[in-house]
């Protein structure tokens, strides 16, 4: 039961970061005077639930292995059936390499979240020089019209002189 309610917590904890990366994706497009809040609120929301994730983890680590092992060792096979030391030898070291695989694809999942959290941070960042960059453009193109309306200006203004004087 131990082992069942720790895997829920698990679940529960792993759940929590994509709800953290959609907040933080939301605050990212409000405006600056309330993004810094919220943000920072943000951050500390993630190092609770890393604090959160690593305790469970800490928690439910010996109680799993424990667990296990039980279940290799102690799973009712009588020793009349062929089960020997080497046996159970063999079965605790692959047991022991599927949990440090395990524990290798629970960090590689979360490179990959950090990884894409930083992706969307630099595409959020893109997507602000793209506009500043499209403003600046606007900005320059009435600037060209303005000039082209003023020479056209400055050539009438050539031809009444030329016409007076």
């Amino acid at each position: 039961m131990k082992a069942q309610s720790s895997d829920y917590a698990s679940c529960f904890c792993l759940a929590g970061f994509p709800q953290i990366r959609k907040m933080d994706l939301e605050a990212r497009s409000l405006r600056p005077t309330v993004r810094a809040g919220l943000l920072a609120k943000l951050r500390q929301y993630k190092s609770d639930l890393n604090n959160i994730k690593s305790e469970i983890k800490r928690v439910s680590a010996p109680n799993a292995q424990q667990a296990t092992r039980e279940e290799l060792l102690d799973s009712g096979m009588p020793d009349s059936l062929g089960a020997s030391s080497d046996q159970r030898g063999r079965l605790m070291m692959t047991s022991e390499r599927l949990n440090q695989s395990s524990d290798r694809i629970r960090e590689s999942q979360i490179t990959a979240l950090d990884t894409e959290e930083i992706g969307v941070s630099i595409l959020q960042n893109l997507h602000n020089q793209r506009e500043t960059l499209m403003h600046a453009h606007k900005t320059l193109h009435g600037v060209d019209d303005s000039i082209g309306k003023s020479n056209k200006i400055l050539a009438s203004m050539s031809k009444w002189n030329k016409w007076f004087v």
